[in-house]
């Protein structure tokens, strides 16, 4: 029962933050630590992965017409505005898809509740939105240039505690890309990687030999699809009056609190 109920906060605290720029990744860290998780960094990788793709599921289904209006203007042969941002989300894996594929053990061993490397990093997303506060509001697109570049700052928050959201729009809005346009296209750049980060798990047998009990998996996964679905909604509603600077307060205050609840405890 404790398992369920842990998998079902993990889920909420995954399904909220993924969206908003407070690093989901250093949230459950966090959550798993204070909860007393003892899985085994591969075992809690896992349930990372599961929950992520509870997430990439809840960005589909609220951009589920825009997708299909992407995939419809991909199979069209005359050049269109759909193609196009299908071609620079492409472009924006590259750093990641390479990241995972030569670091992979490296990643693994940074998701091991390492409490102080996450609120380091928690404190490092919080300093990054307050440099993206101060910019300018623009109405620029996403140009293949910058989509590289926005790709480079999504592998680099893999790390646990950067926040993918918040290094992936605070990079866009520095580069003076309009907040909106920034917003959606954070949010779906990340849904074929996770997709592709699950079917080669699959497809190569990593996690065939973890040992990790289904019911808690499920219930994790249903309860970050629900609560995501309703955070993403809520963060396209704000995002345009919002302010990073709050954001930005909120991981640093986060990122000290976890650093002297560490040495405390």
């Amino acid at each position: 029962m404790n398992d369920i109920l842990n998998a079902i906060i993990l889920g909420v605290v995954q399904g909220l933050t993924e969206f908003l720029p407070v690093s989901s990744s250093g949230h459950l860290e966090l959550a798993k630590y204070i909860l007393g998780d003892k899985a085994l960094p591969r075992e809690s990788l896992m349930m990372t992965v599961v929950l992520h793709f509870a997430t990439a599921m809840a960005t589909v289904f609220v951009f589920r017409k825009e997708i299909m209006e992407i995939l419809k203007g991909l199979f069209n042969r005359l050049p269109s505005e759909e193609k196009s941002f299908v071609y620079k989300i492409i472009i924006s894996m590259i750093p990641a898809a390479f990241v995972g594929l030569f670091f992979e053990k490296e990643l693994e061993a940074l998701f091991s509740q390492n409490i102080m490397l996450v609120c380091s990093m928690l404190i490092l997303t919080g300093l990054l939105l307050f440099v993206a506060d101060k910019a300018a509001y623009t109405d620029k697109d996403v140009t293949f240039s910058n989509a590289f570049k926005i790709g480079v700052a999504q592998a680099i928050a893999i790390t646990p505690g950067i926040s993918r959201s918040g290094a992936t729009i605070s990079t866009s809005v520095l580069l003076g890309i309009d907040r909106t346009k920034a917003a959606k296209f954070s949010f779906l750049m990340v849904v074929p990687l996770i997709f592709g980060k699950i079917a080669k798990d699959l497809l190569t047998g990593d996690f065939t030999t973890v040992n990790m009990e289904y019911t808690p998996m499920v219930t994790g996964f249903a309860s970050a699809f629900l609560t995501g679905i309703f955070a993403c909604k809520w963060m396209i509603s704000i995002i345009r009056k919002s302010q990073l600077k709050y954001f930005a307060w909120y991981c640093v205050i986060i990122g000290l609190g976890g650093v002297i609840y560490a040495i405390y405890h």
